[in-house]
């Protein structure tokens, strides 16, 4: 499932020490947003502490950039251990970007992710008035049950293959490079 990214565009992993830009992404989305990626109101010190995690182990988060500026982010926590083999999936899309395909990258890159984890079950919870993650996890195949206050949809993974493996390592590779030139290219500007 290939969706075209608004132009300019491109996903790529969060490295080590990109918490800034997660959290910076977080605090720009519209209210609405930000009440449906935590399910509820949260305050802008939430956000910072909640962005500080993505450096724990097994956390692995995907980002969609614009020139260089995160705007997109699905987040992939296992459930539990470190070797779970269950894992929620949450994701946040600043508001001019939404409805263009971003969010369907970024759950089949964390898809990806989880399978090649050994993931067997991902989870996304969200508020019964998110159509648009409801809309997006049905696109994945994702078997939704309503709950007392919220959704949850829960897609299966396939066991990992050499070829998932490789597809990962490939995009990682790809991820690095990209995160390392945009890192450069800051440096050059502040020069």
């Amino acid at each position: 499932m290939r969706e075209p990214l608004p132009e300019g565009g491109f996903v790529r992993k969060l490295w080590f020490g990109e918490t800034d830009a997660y959290r910076d992404h977080l605090l720009r989305l519209d209210l609405e947003s930000r009440q449906r990626r935590f399910s509820g109101a949260v305050s802008d010190d939430f956000i910072g502490r909640h962005a500080a995690t993505i450096d724990e182990v097994g956390v692995v988060v995907h980002g969609f950039f614009i020139d260089g500026v995160l705007r997109g982010a699905a987040e992939l926590r296992p459930l539990g251990s470190l070797f779970a083999h269950e894992a929620e999936a949450a994701f946040s899309v600043e508001q001019p970007w939404q409805s263009r395909g971003v969010g369907s990258v970024l759950l089949e890159r964390t898809l990806l992710t989880a399978r090649n984890r050994g993931i067997t079950g991902l989870h996304m919870n969200c508020m019964p008035e998110n159509r648009r993650m409801q809309q997006l996890a049905r696109k994945f195949a994702a078997e939704l049950s309503f709950d007392y206050d919220n959704v949850v949809g829960a897609v299966e993974t396939p066991r990992s293959t050499p070829l998932s493996v490789i597809r990962e390592v490939v995009a990682d590779a790809h991820s690095l490079a990209t995160a390392l030139v945009q890192a450069q290219s800051r440096m050059f500007k502040m020069a």
